[in-house]
């Protein structure tokens, strides 16, 4: 089972003629919506609020078969995000105090599964508190399970309160961590000035297993200990890039999932690696031909 917990949301998106579209998401909701829609045994653990927004976060979940029973289920509200889309780039504005996830507790937190095979987290949950620390409770616990850990910062500055206490939870949180996933942005506001491969380096030094720096249009790069692969982005017509990288999280676990990799991340091979990033460029691919963050099902891969 690949485990994901991190924030799940309702963005507010912006039509053409105005009207604003509440949308489910949340960087980790969007990746393990994915998963479940690729057929990986995933589940989630967010809480996730009893009023109707609650609703339309779950709906989606179920009809893609992620199993949500560890879900708390608070009576507080679920956070928004206010998107704002130009040239097909999106930008978000949070609104999140009191939120039923930025709430989310140390004593919410259920025994490990049993048959956890990786943890996937990330987002905004790793900014505020006290939902940071509890997340970071979590990945201390399945790391000390020797259960591959999987991090996507995907760095938001403008969330950002306190940037000396959120360094160093990622810092904390990179030495725990076995797969990082960053953007080139987020590699540029973690180390400015650094290129990216340089960036790369840094992370294999803590003793990181696979670290995939992506860059939109540009492609990604993956690099081990021993490989530099790259992965050239698939041509398609982007309708906008909401959940692009949400979806290259998935596509990349579902792939190693199924090669049997996640568990022997210190072998992983060249030909194992590339097909994992072939899979994950799909993925994305497929998410930005569409509005908002709607991965694809296997049929649509073909």
């Amino acid at each position: 089972m690949i485990l994901c917990t991190g924030e799940a949301l309702i963005d507010l998106i912006p039509g053409p003629d105005g009207t604003i579209r509440p949308v489910p998401g949340g960087a980790v909701w969007n990746t393990v919506l994915a998963l479940g829609r690729l057929g990986a045994p995933a589940a989630f653990l967010w809480p996730i609020s009893t009023d109707a927004f609650g609703a339309r976060l779950l709906a989606p979940l179920a009809e893609a078969g992620v199993d949500t029973a560890r879900c708390p289920r608070p009576d507080r509200p679920t956070t928004r995000a206010e998107v704002r889309l130009q040239d097909g780039e999106a930008t978000y504005s949070f609104h999140d105090e009191g939120s039923a996830g930025r709430l989310f507790a140390e004593t919410d937190l259920p025994p490990l599964p049993p048959t956890l095979a990786a943890l996937f987290l990330g987002g905004i949950s790793l900014a505020a508190e006290p939902c940071g620390a509890t997340v970071e409770t979590l990945a201390t616990r399945a790391a000390r399970a020797r259960a591959p850990v999987m991090i996507d910062p995907n760095i938001r500055p403008a969330f950002v309160t306190d940037a000396a206490a959120y360094r160093a939870r990622l810092d904390r949180l990179f030495g725990l961590a076995a797969i990082i996933k960053l953007s080139a942005d987020d590699a540029g506001w973690l180390w400015p000035g650094a290129s990216p491969d340089e960036a790369a380096r840094r992370l294999l030094a803590r003793g990181v297993r696979l670290v995939l720096i992506t860059a939109g249009a540009a492609g990604a790069v993956a690099h081990t200990p021993t490989l530099r692969r790259t992965a050239p982005s698939r041509p398609v017509t982007v309708a906008d890039s909401i959940g692009a990288g949400d979806s290259f999280n998935a596509g990349l676990l579902d792939a190693l999932d199924r090669a049997g990799a996640l568990s022997r991340l210190a072998d992983l091979d060249a030909a194992t690696l590339d097909a994992a990033l072939a899979h994950a460029s799909r993925v994305a691919a497929v998410t930005v031909s569409r509005p908002g963050a709607d991965p694809p099902w296997p049929h649509e891969l073909a």
